[in-house]
């Protein structure tokens, strides 16, 4: 075994509190009252009430109440972190890696969410529709999806809000909803068209790398879609995926290129992480 390899961990089950959980077979539309939403997203109440004014960040009032629904604010959420600055990006992944530490047991994601085998670097799809069947299938292929079809309804309603794809020729795909019902444990799935598909990411470029990310919890999907993010914004993991001959090797370089955007763990826990 080379000394440099980091082999996959077990795959990452959440046993969630009442407070987060969701009957089996229920949607997640359970409201937070501002409170809620300030731990949930790792804001301050004076954060929130900016971003209501400023950002859209959808509410509504009952019985003089502003209340939030999760799963709008999930969505919201997840286009604002596709968007992100380096700046904002930096500052809200310092903020989720404290705010998770109580979830996932080690600082990476990447051995605990991905291996090898859920890769595939030779999709033949050519059209936005086939490749997000290609990698539901993907997914399926781990064992860890319920239903294989209503996960692709799922992201097929999401990609309908607006493009997951960024900058580059990469693309984070997702469900328009994260709950335990429809997966046995989180994961991530990679995988790369023969040739770029038009996907519709702000560079006007097409895209050629999809990630599919499933998550039991709506914390463990805003948090690794933010490291994600930051592993783009930080490092050449594009252009490493693009040029990797197998799958092995991309799990490799995924795994290093993480290595590089971690805090340390006192930063981690101290609350002292530099943005």
């Amino acid at each position: 075994m080379r000394q440099d390899f980091v082999p996959p961990r077990p795959p990452l089950r959440v046993f969630l509190s009442p407070r987060h959980a969701y009957a089996p077979g229920v949607m997640p539309h359970r409201t937070l009252s501002i409170e809620e939403l300030t731990d949930y997203l790792h804001l301050s109440p004076g954060d929130v009430e900016r971003l209501m004014r400023e950002a859209d960040l959808p509410h509504a009032n009952r019985g003089g109440r502003t209340v939030f629904l999760r799963s709008d604010v999930d969505a919201w959420a997840s286009k604002r972190i596709l968007g992100f600055s380096d700046k904002r990006l930096d500052i809200y992944h310092a903020k989720s890696v404290r705010g998770t530490r109580s979830i996932f047991p080690h600082l990476s994601l990447i051995p605990d969410l991905l291996q090898a085998t859920h890769i595939d670097l030779a999709l033949s799809a050519k059209t936005r529709a086939s490749i997000l069947r290609d990698m539901v299938a993907l997914a399926d292929k781990t064992g860890l999806v319920y239903d294989a079809r209503e996960l692709l309804a799922s992201v097929e309603e999401r990609e309908g809000l607006c493009s997951t794809a960024l900058p580059g020729g990469l693309a984070l795909l997702h469900s328009r909803h994260h709950a335990p019902y429809r997966f046995e444990a989180s994961f991530i799935v990679l995988g790369r068209t023969i040739q770029p598909i038009p996907f519709g990411a702000p560079d006007g470029r097409p895209t050629q790398l999809f990630f599919l990310i499933g998550c039991e919890d709506d914390r463990i999907h805003l948090h690794t879609l933010a490291r994600l993010c930051l592993m783009v914004q930080k490092t050449n993991i594009i252009s490493q995926l693009l040029e990797a001959p197998d799958a092995t090797a991309a799990y490799d370089a995924l795994v290093a290129a993480e290595v590089i955007v971690l805090p340390s763990p006192d930063e981690a826990t101290s609350g002292r992480i530099s943005v």
